[in-house]
């Protein structure tokens, strides 16, 4: 991707968007964005335990200490292993993907894929806090970590996306104009960053409290 293209992306997709558990909005003003690795190394969680939430997850799982406030590690009800063995590439294997899924922390480029995620069966009946992020400045703090994706790495569903070692790929390298011509016209749909954004307060400009479509509540505005 050139400079010229980056700068158009950023031009049509200009908030990032994170969906969290309801409740989350205090931990991550104090911690940052977590992946999954990040958020079990901060909690201390090995053993057993640890192998769980790194396996598929069919529920979420809830870290809490006194200390450290709360956080949800999501459901994965999007994705199968079944699905991944259909359209994995590479070599690759679901305990693979699971590891890279599990290390980064992801943002959609649309509110569309937003709105489609919170009207799935999943999660339509629960609220959700959605934050809306500056996605110019993030780039600027963490563009030298941050890799795209093509397609939602994190869902199987009837017809899986293929995918491999280059679904994650640095801005540097991600073929933007192949996308461009895309029917859909998304040239990116997930933004990640491996590890962890501890910063990410700095960039949200909205969290709503969401149920399907409807906001509920906003809980933070930027002035």
């Amino acid at each position: 991707m050139s400079e010229a293209e980056l700068d158009a992306l950023l031009r049509d997709c200009p908030v990032l968007f994170h969906m969290a558990e309801r409740g989350a909005w205090p931990t991550i003003r104090r911690h940052g964005l977590l992946s999954t690795v990040a958020a079990l190394d901060l909690f201390g969680v090995t053993g057993e335990a640890r192998a769980a939430a790194l396996r598929r997850r069919p529920d979420g799982i809830v870290l809490e200490r006194a200390d450290l406030g709360r956080i949800v590690l999501r459901d994965q009800k999007p994705l199968s292993d079944r699905g991944l063995e259909r359209c994995l590439r590479d070599g690759l294997t679901p305990a693979d993907w699971h590891a890279r899924l599990n290390a980064r922390v992801f943002f959609w480029l649309s509110r569309a894929r937003v709105l489609t995620l919170l009207a799935g069966r999943a999660y339509r009946d629960h609220a959700h806090e959605v934050l809306e992020l500056d996605a110019a400045a993030l780039v600027a703090a963490h563009r030298d970590r941050i890799a795209l994706s093509p397609i939602n790495s994190g869902a199987t569903g009837r017809f899986p996306a293929p995918r491999g070692a280059d679904t994650f790929l640095p801005i540097a390298d991600y073929p933007y104009a192949a996308y461009a011509r895309r029917r859909r016209g998304e040239r990116a749909v997930e933004l990640t960053v491996p590890g962890a954004v501890p910063d990410a307060a700095c960039y949200v400009r909205r969290v709503s409290v969401m149920r399907g479509p409807e906001t509920e509540a906003v809980l933070y505005e930027a002035r």
